[in-house]
């Protein structure tokens, strides 16, 4: 019997010194110092509620939310005991949380516009003082130096007050929806954070977007207004008890998400689609309703402000802020023939998406190392990143020739007001920069400037060659880094570069306008990274505001997405995976169909 008990013991000692010590130091690792190689659920079942570049910064245990209904008698009985005029009461509070939702966001939406085009606008508007001056030093210390201070102003805040508020937030409300709740994620202190760290970062002239934080913002208004507000002044009025539970909390924040894509893109229909499609685990025809009622309250509200804006009560704002290409009074026509590039764009895409979202994988474990170091080191990291794309963005338009401004431009050139298409910049009277009018703008008009159309001989091939690789960079190394940042923008610059320089490749051997190429390939490539289709389509199209291109977009989507499965998940389901947050899908993989447990736990002992 002692030989069979000492055998028994023995398995549970280290029996030599090495051992031991290998198991004091695994005891006595910090969490914080997980290896990359080995996700944080199999290491110590915690999960990061950090943005994506400070994975493993902050942890804490992972909450489930119990979205299934227990019909039991107590619950049986409380719905049995509420009056007719209660359950009118529940309807219509569920119905007026979706309208207030989208009130809110079309508001601050709103304001976020007006900040980032008035303080890129003026700081714009000065460097063109230092350029006409011939004072190209000083313009590019000013041009760098604001860029340096709005980028630690949001950095500041993501690093000191909100680490959740860094990154889009899109994967966390996606793995929320799924049933996983992230702590921290939809908190008051949060949702400030976002919307002033998004007006410094953007106006910074950063290669990232407003429009996955007005995701997240979107639905940190729709959580405090479920909860009746933030902790410590939670208000406690008798109606709200009825939204205290995960389920109705999880509807008000898919209403949320959704209105968050129509205040960015101005895209009721694609905004409920984006959430369907998306982020939505769980939906059901009465949410349907509600999320189109928050996106067409977005709408208007938007609308309503763009009437007021266009009148020049908005200071520089004018018609920017929005991204809105629209093409309606040009005449789409394509034979045949020009499905071959259309199709070669949409390969492209798939090929570009998947590489983006292999390269971008690597450049994240790689910040995370960098972020682990301290807080310090999260600032240097941003700010880096902000002097090197402040650089790049003022002096490469010295590489590019001036080019002579053409009577039959319908726009003024050269011009050197705050946006413009014909960019004068260090050219002599009556020519313009085309490299210029690309970088030295606002990522809006950036997008509207390269998906211009009727346009063909305003960019050389060089410059949008520049331009793409520059931005292929930009979206690599911005990204991860401590401030609210989104995909959507990067990914369409990137896409809009080569899906132009095709269309010039292309010439006369195609009858599609060179600014449709760019709308396409901007399309191939977040189809190939996000593997977005029918949202994305409606997006588009809303977008464009032309029907004749829903046929070309829809070979484009679907092509991009096919390729880009055939080599990884998305970019969404790959930073889930690097944050260690568990997503359930919908229907398991058919090789699970025929596991037995006796499978699942036998490799565990060998």
């Amino acid at each position: 019997m002692e030989d069979d008990s000492n055998h028994l013991v023995k398995p549970e000692t280290p029996t030599t010194a090495m051992e031991a010590e290998v198991v004091v130091h695994e005891e006595e690792r910090e969490p914080e110092s997980n290896s990359l190689n080995q996700p944080l659920l199999k290491r110590n079942r915690t999960l990061s509620t950090s943005p994506l570049a400070l994975v493993g910064a902050t942890v804490s245990h992972i909450e489930s939310l119990d979205y299934e209904i227990n019909e039991n008698d107590l619950f049986k009985h409380d719905w049995r005991s509420r009056s007719r005029v209660e359950v009118l009461q529940y309807i219509f509070l569920k119905w007026l949380l979706a309208f207030l939702v989208g009130l809110l966001t079309g508001l601050i939406a709103t304001v976020i516009n007006l900040a980032i085009e008035n303080i890129a606008g003026y700081k714009l508007l000065a460097i063109v003082g230092f350029i006409q001056e011939e004072r190209y030093l000083s313009g590019l210390a000013f041009f760098t130096g604001v860029n340096f201070l709005l980028t630690l102003s949001a950095a500041v805040l993501c690093v000191f007050f909100a680490p959740t508020a860094a990154g889009p937030g899109i994967p966390e409300i996606k793995a929320y929806l799924n049933g996983v709740n992230t702590p921290n994620m939809f908190g008051a202190t949060t949702l400030l954070v976002k919307i002033v760290g998004s007006i410094g970062a953007v106006s910074a002239g950063l290669d990232l977007g407003k429009e996955g934080p007005l995701v997240h913002i979107a639905s940190c208004i729709a959580s405090l207004l479920a909860q009746g507000g933030p902790d410590n002044y939670r208000l406690k009025w008798r109606w709200l008890r009825y939204f205290n539970n995960d389920r109705d909390r999880r509807d008000i924040i898919t209403c949320g998400s959704s209105s968050g894509v129509c205040a960015a893109f101005r895209a009721p229909v694609g905004g409920v689609l984006f959430a369907l499609e998306e982020v939505a685990t769980w939906w059901r025809s009465a949410l349907l309703w509600r999320t189109f009622c928050s996106t067409a309250v977005v709408v208007v509200v938007l609308r309503a402000f763009i009437e007021i804006c266009n009148s020049g009560k908005c200071g520089l704002f004018g018609t920017g802020g929005l991204i809105i290409f629209d093409v309606s009074d040009v005449k789409v026509s394509y034979h045949a023939m020009d499905l071959i590039p259309v199709i070669i764009i949409g390969i492209i895409g798939g090929l570009l998406g998947s590489l983006y979202n292999h390269v971008l994988h690597k450049v994240l474990r790689l910040y995370n190392l960098i972020n682990q170091k301290g807080k310090l080191h999260k600032l240097l990291l941003a700010l880096g990143v902000s002097l090197f794309t402040s650089v790049c963005q003022y002096c490469l338009p010295f590489l590019a020739q001036c080019r002579p401004c053409d009577p039959s431009f319908p726009e003024t050139c050269p011009t050197n007001d705050r946006a413009g298409n014909f960019k004068q910049f260090n050219c002599p009277a009556g020519h313009y920069n085309d490299l210029a009018t690309l970088l030295l703008t606002t990522n809006d008009d950036a997008v509207r400037n390269i998906f211009s159309s009727n346009t063909s001989s305003e960019f050389h091939h060089t410059s949008i060659l520049i331009f793409f690789v520059l931005y292929c960079i930009l979206g690599l190394i911005t990204f991860g880094i401590a401030v609210p940042s989104g995909l959507f923008l990067p990914i369409i610059l990137m896409g809009s570069g080569y899906g132009r320089l095709l269309g010039m490749l292309m010439g006369s051997h195609t009858n599609l306008d060179q600014g449709l190429y760019a709308v396409l390939g901007a399309a191939s490539l977040m189809s190939g990274s996000m593997r977005m289709t029918v949202s994305l389509c409606v997006i588009f199209l809303e977008l464009t505001n032309n029907l004749l291109l829903l046929p070309i977009t829809m070979i484009v989507l679907l092509i991009a997405k096919t390729v880009g499965d055939s080599f990884n998940p998305s970019i969404y389901e790959i930073i889930l995976e690097l944050k260690g947050l568990p997503f359930l899908d919908a229907n398991p993989e058919p090789w699970m169909q025929n596991l037995t447990v006796g499978e699942l736990v036998m490799p565990s002992h060998q």
